[in-house]
């Protein structure tokens, strides 16, 4: 498996013009969200424990957050337990109700994502790697991060990487 900076610093690449950053971080959550509505049903119970497939994802990925690093791990953990909360109270609503806001976020949330991809003149990453469909939410982590100040090291790691956040005007960079 890669490391944390490596996984961070090939998804950047994909994600460096400040346009497509602002996307992401409404547009990631949106979909994460609506994958989470969406998998809340059915819900299977074991020993009075409510279990979805929702519930399954997420903890795989929580594993693959922690296995990269514990800090951003323990974060994701606990965005990812605040959406499966979200996904079940959703999940408990009317069928119209569940599916409209599982798909309305899962379309709205891809057409800012692509709004922002259209700015950086690039595909997603996942189109060339499927693992960045979990990198993303964690990018999104690590740049609301970055911009608090936080994991310094992290963030010059990927920079150097992927080179600095920048504004590409007319296909040329700014």
């Amino acid at each position: 498996m890669r490391s944390l900076n490596a996984q961070l610093t090939q998804y950047a690449e994909y994600h460096r013009d400040p346009r497509n950053i602002q996307t992401h971080l409404v547009g990631v959550p949106m979909i994460m969200l609506a994958v989470v509505i969406l998998l809340s049903r059915p819900v299977l119970v074991l020993g009075g424990l409510p279990l979805t497939a929702a519930f399954a994802v997420g903890m795989a990925v929580c594993v693959f957050y922690f296995l990269l690093d514990l800090r951003y791990g323990v974060c994701m953990a606990l965005v990812i337990a605040a959406m499966l909360a979200v996904g079940q109270w959703g999940a408990a609503q009317t069928t119209v109700f569940w599916l409209m806001s599982g798909i309305g976020l899962f379309v709205v949330g891809w057409v800012i994502q692509l709004v922002g991809h259209y700015f950086e003149g690039r595909k997603p990453a996942f189109v060339d790697d499927v693992i960045g469909l979990a990198i993303g939410p964690l990018f999104v982590l690590a740049e609301v991060g970055f911009a608090l100040g936080m994991r310094n090291d992290v963030r010059l790691a990927v920079e150097q990487g992927a080179g600095p956040v920048h504004r590409r005007v007319g296909g040329s960079v700014s």
